[in-house]
C-alpha cells in the first residue's frame, strides 16, 4: 500500500476559508496500512465524498487536531460520528489540544463516547497510532494551543509545521523527510500582530530543516495572489530543496522521495 499525503484543502486564514476561495478540509494521510485524518475545518466531509477514489471516513484510525480555530476543527465532530459510523461502532483514536476539549469546547462531549479512547496533546508529548509513531515537539506561538508534528514509520518520516508565529529555534523541532509547512502569509506582518509565517521565515525554515521535499500550503489572500506555485519556485531557487506548492485535491507519494 502507498504512503500518501491527500490535501483535502490548501486554505488558511479566514478570508479564504470563508470564500472558499481554497477548500478547507485538511489532510488525510495513509502511513504503513493507517489512516489518519489532521484539522477537518469546513468542507472535510464533503472533500472525502467527492475525492477520486472516494475516502471512507469509517476507515480512519484517527482523528488528530492541532488546535481548535475553526478553519482547522470545523468538520471534527462530524468526521468523528462518519468514523465510527453514526457512533454505532466504537473505534478509533482522537488526539486535541486540552483547550479543544475542556473550556468552551470544539469537540462535542456527546461524540467523545464514540471513539476508542482520547489523548490530549501536549508539548513534548509522544504517541503512536498503528505502526505511525508522532510527537508534539514543542507549543507554537499562536492564539490558541498549537501543535506541530513529527510522524514516523520504519520507512518514512513527515513533519508538519502547523500554524505559528516564527520564534528562534523553531527550526531544531522539526527534521522529516518531508516538510509540511503552513505559509498564510507573503510578507512579514508590519503591525506584529499575526501569529502566522511569511515566505522569509518558510525559506529560513526550508533553508535550515533542509528536507527532501518541503510543500507549502494553507494559503492566506497575499499568499494566493503571489501565486504559491511562483513562490515555490523561488524557494526553491534560493535554498537548493525541492519545494512544492500544494494544490487541491493533490496526492503526493511519499515513497518517491525514497525511490
Amino acid at each position: 500500500m502507498a504512503n500518501t499525503i491527500k490535501f483535502l484543502g490548501t486554505a488558511g486564514a479566514r478570508f479564504v476559508v470563508a470564500r472558499q476561495l481554497r477548500a478547507s478540509g485538511g489532510l488525510w494521510l495513509s502511513l504503513s496500512d493507517t489512516n489518519l485524518l489532521i484539522d477537518p475545518g469546513p468542507g472535510t466531509l464533503v472533500k472525502c465524498a467527492t475525492s477520486r477514489p472516494k475516502l471512507d471516513p469509517a476507515k480512519l484510525d484517527a482523528i488528530i487536531l492541532t488546535h481548535r480555530h475553526l478553519d482547522h476543527s470545523s468538520d471534527i465532530n462530524i468526521m468523528i460520528e462518519a468514523m465510527t459510523e453514526g457512533g454505532f461502532k466504537r473505534r478509533g483514536y482522537l488526539f486535541a489540544p486540552e483547550d479543544a476539549l475542556s473550556d468552551d469546547p470544539v469537540i462535542l462531549r456527546y461524540v467523545r463516547g464514540f471513539v476508542e479512547s482520547i489523548e490530549t496533546l501536549q508539548e513534548r508529548g509522544e504517541y503512536s497510532v498503528g505502526k505511525v509513531r508522532f510527537n508534539t515537539p514543542v507549543r507554537h506561538v499562536h492564539g490558541v494551543e498549537t501543535y506541530g508534528l513529527n510522524l514516523r514509520t520504519d520507512a518514512l518520516s513527515l513533519s508538519f509545521i502547523i500554524d505559528t508565529r516564527y520564534f528562534e529555534g523553531l527550526e531544531d523541532h522539526y527534521n522529516g523527510d518531508v516538510v509540511v509547512l503552513n505559509l498564510v502569509r507573503y510578507k512579514e506582518d508590519e503591525r506584529g500582530e499575526i501569529d502566522h509565517l511569511n515566505v522569509s521565515d518558510a525559506e529560513k525554515l526550508i533553508g535550515s530543516i533542509r528536507p527532501k521535499v518541503a510543500i507549502i500550503s494553507h494559503f492566506g489572500m497575499t499568499m494566493i495572489r503571489a501565486r504559491p506555485w511562483e513562490v515555490a519556485a523561488g524557494i526553491k531557487e534560493r535554498t537548493g530543496v525541492e519545494v512544492i506548492a500544494a494544490r487541491d485535491g493533490m496526492e503526493f507519494d511519499i515513497d518517491t522521495i525514497y525511490s
